[in-house]
């Protein structure tokens, strides 16, 4: 469009007739003499070709429209008078509206060519005409905008039409601001008019901003108008400042507009987005936008029970204009992510985010999709996507979300393969609300068809998700699933792959599907009920067992739903109730396993586990109370006087009553030794803790909660053999046969005293009304004896299983697959036999041992694997580090037996049996841990007993032989924490696994269980730490009187140490403590953690540590009680030091993990966007870290006794590594400090004699016996320091120009002391002869130097200003290279495998390190040459090796110590060692 300069008018116009309007224009300039200068202007058009004659159609215009525009020009050019008098006849004209439309109107409707679009052509009269036709608008205002006209009938849209598309505007500003007078005050129908007209009036106008800043001005006034300016703005030509005004005018306008403009405005914003601006855009879109979740709830419901769903087309709207925008530009989903991940506040999250992610992933590609959904399983972790987030996005919006279903469920997919818990937890949320708001069968067929391919996974967690999903639908929509359970029928026939938990869900989907279905009357339910109880018949008659046991779950889950209370619905008039089939199926099922003990234990087990969660009908109470009468009959005997009626002797064995706490009025005793010596029921006393446990939960679930009616079992006396077979000789005398009765006497004894504490635990643990609490007291008094007689029935009981190897029976069921119950190879079989032929191997006399050794290779040659000597269990769990420093440090010091052997093994003279054996309660019982799987589990009820303090009937008013007790339920509560800690929770082998029932409770659970035992923990602790330290009077005897009050037989090699069961309670206290604090779910749950560490505060934090810090936390805050537990911890170590290097030890690993735990607190702010005590938190943080690496140092310099040590420092090689890495780690420069103990310190070692010559360099810890942590531990923390320097050397190279010469030399000189470190590290071979170390040596400095190669660009990009300390580096490091050489070349001659497997590693890093410092200097200007040769054979002593053979020839015997030197003006050979000939 051409644009022209306005020209001045000679003449004057009169006003018009409209004084309201013209008052807000300037008059134009016409004469009054109208009839004359309507003819003149009549005349005018006539002389140009255009005749006004025919008042009944449009003027007639010349054949060559451009000749009239030029005739015109010219006329007007020559004579400016014509103009006036031509615009004031016009103007009369034109008063008429019939004159007015017709000069608007063209003879030719499909093309603008009225005589008004020519004149306005014409250059001298275009602005005043212009003005002549804006001044008539108003006249057209009143126009019905309802009534829909024809453009030739609307004036007003026809006024606006002729400046549409107009070649030039004369005076565009003018007419702009003219324009934008009129606009204001036009109606709203013609309003949006002229603004969607705008672009196309005014055209590619320079200046912009009066349109901008009037229409920013209306739509303040009035917001209807958006959708045109909107339009408008887009197609302005605008300048980037008016760009962003433009964007910023539509943002402001989010939060005022109407949902149904939305879309116009989103699709607006979003398609003006650039990169600068899009961030913007899409943060002020998440934060104003709301649309979906805000509809009516009660409007919601009635339409959701109508099966309608309420949807506003507004939000379809806006969800395809977000859709489309999106897919247009590429880049908003890339922003968009980002804004999304920049997120941390879970409040600063909306349901818009939600659906911006499903909006992106429905058109991603499959690269974007996965970033989409590793960002969505990353908000939903972070607690950011919640349920309620879901539901308002789905519930009630069906047709809104049909759309997007697919998406939906590819997030459902997704989120159940997650192994987060929360992110699973979402996954069934969303598979649910899927299921109930889509009631079409496609989509239904679709979510089940997912679900079963998760269950087909293989995945455990990810089958259970699945499973839990599939059990929650068929527990609502039971009726809804039964037409599609065809699809879902096919895994009954894969059930042996399941896991036991897996089972129970599955037989729970399928038992809530058979309940609906006899409910319903139609026959395809009721088939499903039939086929799901065929098929349990069926499993639970198999001959397999692997099969049994799955039928028995199954049974029990369908009594579980069939036989509760509720329930009771018959099918027909003579069908049988629902009761009575769950009564038929449990008896058949208890039938079929009578004779089996294993499937037996887990039909009891299974059983007490439903009576505990479900009410059943009356008849099955009825039926499992008389079955479980049949238990005094089988188990019990009668009493008189306390004391046997008949007492007689079993296959030789004596029996004798034990452990009678209600003395003589006890009327009954447990039947043990009877049974075990009967060859008919000696396995019956398998299913007795199972069978008990069952009557103990008919007896609470039939006496509101109490064991009143079989409290008698508490204090019954047990008849087991007598105590005299466990003096010194006692066991030796036994037959093999008489042995194994005495073992299994103990084992089963032991285990019903475990049943028992649990049983009577929920007595005192909960809140029973009708106890008394003289009832209850005496209770506990029971449990405390009886946890001392479990304690000393295991102590014997190890020592026997030691002395004597035996398989024990299960009496506990708990495996991960049902297919491997039973019918595998018992290991513990061939451990015990094997242990047993070790122990008669090594009684036989030497002189025999050969043909000792024929025989049993003879007998033995079909099993290869039983001549190997395997490590035992717990050498792999060292290795694997699942031991703590207990198990490490005190495996010596533990041992309850005599180290030679000879009082274990059962074939020895009759000199060796007299030998005394100590049995020490509080050692941990080695020999049974291995079989501990088998024992009956100890419930979370049981840890109420580190509540109670038995105080009566004691010499000492705070026994410490209570202590035992404590340990052993310590050690207990251990192993279930090990359950939930990441790092063990694949180590853990299976005789710490915990029970089944244990199993279904999370972290969460346990904390908030374990919580009131919180201040007992510290109370135990504060007395055992008063032991080790020698304080307060302790009565020797103690523990034998408290024994002899509990009924415990006395045997006088069973013995208790203070001193012992002090340090074990310690370290079994810090390490449940150090489990519980850092567990994921502590850091979660912040009253359980301030409960937790308010436990363990010291009577004052020291005043000098307080005031230290800046700022000062104040008290009762978290980091209050974090400094006061490390405070608490510090005094534990620093009196440990003269005691106990086992407690000291653990109190600095304690120490660790509570700074460990403090900045997981802190980061949990970080990630929460919480800074309110950030700042306080991280000094309080700096300052223990400090104290935490002096902690360390003090244990490495503290001179230890031999008594403190506990058998030297033998075995403490892991607990020293870790000691010292805290100490380096935490440290104030770790690497001078590595510089220091590698080039002074650790040089020493090798040249000591005694211990007294080596105290002068100040370590003790550093002894030939721990050399070898020492050593591994200084190279893995200076191959970290190196990692970290090379990936500052990359973020250094990126910023080359950037970067000052001083930054690069303190980085150089970093790296030189790593250099040093290395080079002294590899020559301590040279002094060292241990295979070990050269090992270590070879592997490290490999490594080593593989990791220095990634920072040779950065060493090659600053060469030429560092040259001097670069070449220095390469020198410095060819050193420990050539020594590695020839650590390699003797490798290879003496075959030592540990190194030679590392070599060629190490010599490929070698080899590249060559040819990159060739290349190094080739590429460098400075004076510095390279070349390269081979080198002698030497060894590590410098001594050329004489089987080398060396050419004779000068050139090649060239001195090596000479070559070394490198300078500015000497060649350098960094590398040669690297091209050795052997």
């Amino acid at each position: 469009m051409v644009l022209l300069r306005q020209q001045k008018s000679s003449l004057k116009r009169e006003r018009d007739s409209s004084p309201s309007f013209r008052s807000q224009f300037p008059s134009s300039k016409v004469p009054k003499s109208l009839d004359s200068k309507t003819e003149k202007m009549i005349s005018i058009l006539a002389d140009a070709g255009c005749t006004l004659i025919n008042r009944s159609a449009p003027p007639s215009l010349p054949s060559d429209p451009n000749h009239l525009q030029r005739h015109l020009t010219n006329l007007f050019s020559r004579d400016p008078s014509l103009s006036s008098h031509f615009l004031a006849g016009f103007s009369t004209y034109i008063d008429s509206p019939n004159n007015l439309t017709r000069v608007m109107s063209s003879l030719n409707p499909g093309r603008n060519n009225s005589l008004v679009r020519h004149l306005l052509l014409v250059p001298s009269i275009q602005l005043e005409l212009m003005n002549m036709l804006l001044e008539k608008l108003p006249e057209f205002f009143d126009i019905n905008p309802e009534t829909s006209l024809s453009l030739q009938d609307d004036v007003g849209r026809l006024i606006i039409n002729q400046f549409r598309w107009l070649d030039f505007l004369v005076d565009p500003q003018a007419f702009t601001d003219k324009l934008m007078q009129l606009l204001c005050i036009c109606p709203l129908h013609l309003k949006k008019e002229i603004i969607g007209s705008l672009p196309e009036i005014i055209g590619d106008q320079s200046d912009n901003k009066t349109v901008v800043d009037s229409l920013h001005q209306m739509l303040r006034e009035d917001s209807a108008i958006i959708v045109p300016v909107l339009d408008c703005f887009s197609n302005l030509n605008l300048d980037d400042q008016l760009q962003e005004q433009v964007i910023t005018i539509a943002l402001s306008c989010i939060r005022t507009i109407d949902a149904q403009h939305m879309p116009y405005l989103l699709r607006f914003l979003l398609l003006s987005a650039k990169q600068a601006n899009v961030r913007m855009i899409i943060s002020h879109i998440r934060q104003h936008l709301k649309f979906v979740g805000v509809s009516n709830s009660r409007a919601t419901q009635q339409y959701k029970l109508k099966g309608k769903s309420l949807v506003d087309h507004s939000e379809a709207s806006i969800l395809d204009a977000l859709r489309s925008s999106l897919r247009f530009k590429n880049m908003l989903c890339q922003e968009i992510l980002k804004e999304l991940n920049g997120l941390q506040k879970p409040h600063d999250h909306k349901v818009i985010d939600v659906w911006l992610l499903v909006l992106m992933y429905t058109n991603a590609d499959i690269a974007l999709q996965r970033s989409i959904l590793k960002l969505l399983r990353k908000k939903i972790v972070q607690d950011c996507i919640q349920e309620v987030m879901l539901d308002q996005c789905i519930r009630g919006n069906k047709e809104l979300v049909q759309d997007f279903f697919p998406s939906f469920l590819s997030f459902s997919e997704y989120l159940l393969t997650c192994k987060e818990q929360k992110a699973m937890e979402l996954g069934i949320h969303l598979y649910t609300i899927l299921f109930e708001e889509f009631n079409n069968t496609n989509a239904r067929q679709e979510v089940l068809g997912a679900l079963i391919t998760h269950v087909g996974s293989g995945v455990n967690f990810e089958v259970s998700s699945a499973l839990e999903t599939l059990s929650l639908l068929a527990s609502k929509y039971a009726p809804e699933l039964i037409p599609l359970s065809s699809h879902i029928n096919g895994i009954l026939d894969y059930l042996e792959v399941f896991s036991i938990a897996n089972l129970q869900k599955v037989y729970e989907v399928f038992s809530h599907l058979a309940l609906s279905g006899k409910s319903s009357a139609g026959c395809f339910g009721s088939s499903i009920a039939n086929e799901l109880l065929m098929i349990v018949r069926k499993q639970v008659s198999h001959k397999e067992l692997k099969y049994k046991k799955i039928g028995l779950i199954g049974t029990l889950k369908i009594v579980s739903c069939l036989g509760d209370a509720s329930n009771v619905t018959r099918t027909s008039q003579f069908g049988k109730s629902n009761a009575e089939e769950a009564l038929e199926i449990l008896k058949t099922s208890l039938n079929s396993c009578k004779q089996l003990y294993l499937p037996l234990i887990l039909f009891y087990d299974e059983l007490t586990t439903v009576l505990n969660c479900r009410t059943l009908h009356r008849d099955i109470i009825e039926w499992i109370s008389k079955h479980v009468g049949e238990f005094e009959s089988i188990f019990l005997s009668d009493l008189e006087g306390g004391q046997l009626l008949i007492k007689e002797s079993y296959c030789g064995l004596e029996g004798e009553l034990w452990m009678n706490l209600d003395g003589d009025i006890s009327p009954i005793c447990l039947n043990i030794l009877p049974l075990v010596s009967s060859s008919s029921q000696s396995d019956s006393l398998q299913i007795l803790p199972a069978k008990f446990l069952l009557l103990s939960a008919v007896e609470r679930l039939t006496n509101q909660g109490s064991l009143g009616g079989i409290d008698a079992l508490l204090g019954c006396p047990l008849h087991i053999p007598s105590s005299k077979y466990f003096s010194e000789a006692g066991l030796q005398s036994l037959t093999e046969k008489q042995k194994q009765m005495v073992i299994l006497s103990l084992y089963y004894a032991a285990n019903w005293i475990r049943e028992l504490l649990n049983a009577f635990c929920t007595q005192v643990a909960g809140r029973l009304e009708l106890m008394s609490q003289t009832t209850k007291e005496d209770i506990i008094v029971k449990l405390l004896k009886r946890l001392r007689n479990l304690v000393f029935l295991e102590s014997l009981l190890n020592y026997s299983v030691k002395c004597f190897p035996q398989s024990l029976p299960e009496l506990h069921l708990l495996v991960e697959q049902c297919g491997s119950l039973l019918h595998q190879p018992s290991k513990m079989d061939q451990l015990a036999r094997k242990n047993e032929n070790k122990k008669i191997h090594d009684s036989v006399p030497s002189d025999k041992k050969r043909k000792h050794k024929k025989i049993s290779k003879a007998s033995t040659s079909s099993d290869v694997n039983e001549r190997l000597q395997q490590p035992t269990i717990l050498d792999v769990l060292r290795k694997a580090g699942s031991l703590t420093s207990q198990e490490v440090t005190n495996e010596d010091s533990s041992s309850t037996f005599s180290k030679s052997g000879k009082a274990e093994a059962p074939d020895q003279t009759s000199s060796d049996c007299n030998e005394p054996v100590i049995i020490e309660v509080s050692k941990v019982a080695k020999a049974l841990e291995i079989q501990r799987f088998k024992f009956r589990p100890l419930q979370l009820q049981c840890l109420a007993i580190l509540t109670f303090s038995k105080n009566q009937d004691s010499c000492c008013s705070d026994p410490a032989a209570e202590l035992p007790l404590y340990l052993y339920l310590l050690r207990d509560l251990h192993y279930k924490l090990d359950c939930f800690t990441p790092s063990s929770k694949q180590l853990l082998p299976r005789c710490w696994s915990a029970s089944d029932g244990f199993n279904k409770i999370t972290a969460e659970e346990l904390l908030n269980k374990v919580k009131p035992v919180f201040p007992s923990l510290k109370r135990q602790f504060e007395c055992a730490v008063c032991i080790l330290k020698g304080g307060g009077e302790i009565c020797q005897d103690h523990w034998k009187v408290e024994s002899a009050i509990a009924g415990n037989p006395d045997i006088c090699n069973v013995m208790f140490s203070n001193s012992s069961v002090s340090t074990l309670t310690i370290k079994e206290v810090l390490t449940c403590f150090s489990k519980m604090l850092n567990l994921p779910e502590m850091q979660m749950n912040k009253p359980v953690l301030s409960d937790l560490l308010q436990s363990f505060q010291p009577v004052k934090i020291p005043d000098a540590i307080i005031s230290g810090l800046q700022p000062v936390p104040l008290s009762g805050t978290i980091e209050y009680l974090y400094l006061g537990v490390f405070s608490f911890l510090e005094d534990v170590l620093n009196i440990a030091c003269s005691y106990s290097f086992m407690v000291a030890s653990e109190s600095l690993l304690t120490l660790e993990s509570v700074v460990i735990s403090l900045q997981g607190f802190l980061d949990k702010l970080g990630e929460n966007n919480t800074t309110t005590h950030s700042g306080v938190i991280q000094s309080v943080l700096n300052n223990l870290r400090c104290r935490l690496g002096i902690s360390a140092q003090k244990l490495l310099k503290h001179n230890w006794s031999d008594e403190s040590l506990e058998n030297g420092w033998r075995n403490k090689g892991e607990i020293v590594q870790k000691i010292l890495w805290i100490y380096l780690e935490h440290s104030e420069s770790t690497t001078s400090l590595l510089d220091e103990l590698a080039c002074t310190i650790l040089p020493q070692v090798t040249s000591w004699k005694t211990n007294t010559e080596g105290d002068h360099h100040g370590f003790p810890a550093l002894c030939p016996a721990t050399f070898v942590a020492w050593y591994r531990i200084l190279h893995e923390v200076n191959l970290s320091i190196l990692n970290k320097l090379v990936k500052e050397a990359a973020h250094l190279e990126k910023l080359k120009a950037g970067v000052q010469p001083e930054v690069v030399q303190r980085h150089l000189t970093k790296t030189h002391k790593c250099v040093n470190v290395v080079v002294s590290l590899v020559n301590i071979c040279r002094m060292h002869d241990k295979v070990t170390v050269h090992a270590m040596a070879v592997k490290y400095g490999g490594n080593f130097v593989d990791t220095f190669l990634k920072a040779f660009d950065f060493l090659q990009v600053h060469f030429q200003t560092h040259n001097e300390i670069i070449i220095q580096l390469v020198k410095e490091l060819q050193k420990a290279t050539r020594t590695i050489q020839i650590l390699c070349s003797e490798a290879k001659g003496l075959k030592q495998t540990a190194i030679t497997s590392k070599i060629p590693s190490t010599k490929r890093s070698m080899e590249r390190f060559l040819f990159r410092v060739k290349a190094l200097f080739h590429t460098s200007s400075s004076g510095c040459t390279f070349w390269m040769g081979n080198l002698k054979h030497k060894d590590l002593m410098g001594q050329v090796v004489s089987s080398q053979a060396y050419v004779d020839d000068p050139s090649t015997n060239f001195d090596e110590d000479k070559t070394e030197a490198v300078d500015e003006n000497q060649a350098v050979s960094p590398a040669s060692e690297d091209r050795q000939t052997e």
